[in-house]
C-alpha cells in the first residue's frame, strides 16, 4: 500500500497527540469493521478552537488523518471546524488508498462528536452502542469492503 510523503510524515510524527485534561468537548467514535478508535478533546474559547488533541488505536492511514483533522480544525470557530469533510482530510494529506478512506471519515466523526459535547448537545461516545457492521455516519460508503456496500 503506498501512502503520501504527507501521510508518512503525520504517522511518524504526528501533530496534537495526546489527550486535554478538563476539555470543553470530547469524542470518541470507532469504525468496528476495522477496528480503529479514535478520541478528540477540544478546549474552547470565545467559540473557537483554540486547543485539540487525540489519541488513536488503530493504521497509519487513522493516526495521520486523525493528526491533519487536528490542524485543520485548531484556531477555527466551532460553526467553521464543524464544516470539514472527509475530503478536506484526503486533500491535506494528498490522497489516501481507497482502502484506507474511511480513516478520514472516522477523523471527521470524532471531531464532530467533540464538538457537539462541547456545545452540550449530545453523548461523547459513539462507540459503546456499535457492533461489527456498523459505520461511522459520514462515511458515504467509502470504505472499499464496507458492510453498507454489501
Amino acid at each position: 500500500m503506498e501512502y503520501s510523503n504527507k501521510v508518512q510524515d503525520h504517522f511518524v510524527h504526528p501533530r496534537n497527540m495526546g489527550e486535554i485534561q478538563n476539555p470543553d468537548g470530547r469524542g470518541k467514535a470507532g469504525n468496528a469493521h476495522c477496528g480503529d478508535i479514535m478520541l478528540m478533546t477540544i478546549k474552547v474559547h470565545k467559540n473557537k478552537i483554540f486547543d485539540i488533541k487525540f489519541k488513536t488505536f488503530g493504521c497509519a492511514a487513522a493516526i495521520a488523518t486523525a493528526s491533519v483533522t487536528t490542524e485543520l480544525a485548531k484556531g477555527k470557530t466551532l460553526e467553521k471546524a464543524e464544516r470539514i469533510e472527509f475530503n478536506d482530510v484526503i486533500q491535506a494529506l494528498d490522497s489516501l488508498p481507497k482502502q484506507k478512506m474511511h480513516c478520514s471519515a472516522l477523523a471527521i466523526t470524532t471531531l464532530r462528536l467533540a464538538i457537539s459535547n462541547a456545545r452540550g448537545e449530545s453523548d461523547d461516545d459513539m462507540t459503546k452502542d456499535s457492533d461489527s457492521e456498523t459505520c461511522v455516519p459520514e462515511c458515504n460508503n467509502v470504505c472499499v469492503d464496507c458492510p453498507k456496500n454489501n
